[in-house]
């Protein structure tokens, strides 16, 4: 088991009905266990001293038509560690539950919006939370990869986690089985900036790719050639790339 003490939304996009997490700490590879999201289903985070069955086991109960705060709720009366997590919900119809156990270490806390969940523990202060969810406030008119990724940014520049940075996940799934968006920073200086980064590259070379892959609807898929074209570039030369230098 990993403490995760760490700051984080989870969110539904009311106009595309996306479903994603942001999340970042100072322990390496977050991506890998903190973020569960299922399309059409909900999207969660777990953290604290994480519990990765609180995502897998959420999921399910959400699937089964329990709401955020029913699926939460049955979640933790069932956890004997509850007391050390902290974990945030938002469901298929843009629901939303967190919960903070009381000895998650401080300063930690969670808000909810319409849409949203923002959750952090072992914070600089609780200053962290409350930007965030300002910021999941204020940016609602934004594409969910851009809004989830400055509530990611706000919560950084009110202090994050109080040990300091090291990795952070920006994760996203549409209607499809597999994520839409998936990016990762596993061991970096400045997570959340290197973060904002390789989602600028992801919007020139990585979206266009996944907009052609196959659908359940279309086994076949299809790329334009213009897309074909530019991933056969080099990645220096490809639009918003330098090659990963």
């Amino acid at each position: 088991m990993i403490e995760l003490n760490t700051f984080s939304i989870a969110a539904r996009c009311e106009r595309t009905g996306m479903l994603g997490v942001a999340v970042s700490t100072a322990v390496p590879a977050v991506g890998a266990i903190c973020p569960f999201i299922k399309a059409g289903v909900g999207a969660i985070a777990t953290q604290s001293w994480v519990n990765p069955y609180l995502g897998i086991d959420g999921l399910k109960l959400l699937e089964a038509g329990k709401s955020a705060q029913e699926a939460l709720d049955e979640l933790i009366d069932a956890d004997p560690g509850r007391d050390d997590r902290q974990l945030g919900i938002v469901d298929a119809k843009g629901r939303a539950a967190s919960y903070t156990g009381a000895s998650c270490v401080q300063s930690a806390g969670h808000e909810i919006g319409e849409g949203f969940s923002v959750q952090g523990n072992m914070l600089v202060g609780a200053a962290t939370v409350e930007h965030m969810a300002r910021a999941a406030e204020n940016s609602r008119p934004l594409d969910l990869p851009e809004r989830l990724m400055l509530v990611l940014e706000a919560g950084q520049a009110a202090g994050g986690d109080k040990r300091g940075k090291q990795s952070a996940a920006l994760k996203i799934f549409n209607v499809e089985e597999y994520p839409w968006l998936d990016l990762r920073v596993d061991e970096h200086r400045n997570p959340v900036a290197e973060l904002r980064r390789i989602l600028g590259v992801a919007r020139h070379q990585l979206l266009p790719f996944v907009g052609g892959m196959p659908t359940r609807k279309d086994p076949l898929g299809g790329l334009p050639s213009e897309v074909t074209e530019m991933l056969m570039t080099p990645p220096p030369f490809r639009p918003g790339g330098n090659g990963g230098v």
